[in-house]
């Protein structure tokens, strides 16, 4: 699990999306019903954005905010910050540190394949060090050992 592709081929969870037009009302329900954190938003055919729990606490206390009647569109997060599905774990980090953000949009040949979320990382990171532990580990007992000097062709006298 090296790359955003990989990451993204190891998730339960489909992308949630919806219209620039839905109320930020309708948004939190879906959220909520969904079980998750953030969403895409659609114009036409097209991701311009990404609302998020962030982008509510953000507007939540603005004076005259009212998410019945308030568009997903006029409080998105733009730009989409995208990456390609090439991109390395590592890199992936980086890019969540240096960008404070949690969510990267993921594209292949100009064409969206998934959201990943900084919990997605997180979660591919983990699985990779435990992945070197047990290699590791594997590698020092000793059963390894064992299995090594029955390997040996000449007897010692």
């Amino acid at each position: 699990m090296n790359s955003a592709e990989d990451i993204l081929k190891d998730k339960k969870r489909e992308t949630v999306f919806m219209s620039h037009n839905e109320t930020i009302l309708k948004a939190c329900q879906v959220m909520v019903e969904s079980k998750i954190g953030a969403l895409l938003v659609k114009e036409k055919d097209e991701f311009v954005g990404i609302w998020t729990e962030r982008d509510l606490l953000r507007n939540i206390i603005t004076a005259g905010f009212d998410p019945s009647s308030a568009r997903v569109g006029d409080y998105m997060t733009t730009p989409l910050h995208k990456v390609a599905h090439t991109t390395r774990l590592h890199k992936l980090e980086e890019l969540f540190l240096g960008l404070f953000v949690r969510h990267l949009f993921v594209e292949k040949e100009g064409e969206f394949i998934g959201l990943i979320s900084i919990g997605d990382v997180l979660r591919a990171n983990l699985l990779e060090k435990d992945d070197r532990f047990t290699k590791c580990n594997a590698f020092v007992t000793w059963e390894h050992y064992e299995k090594w000097r029955w390997g040996r062709s000449k007897e010692i006298e």
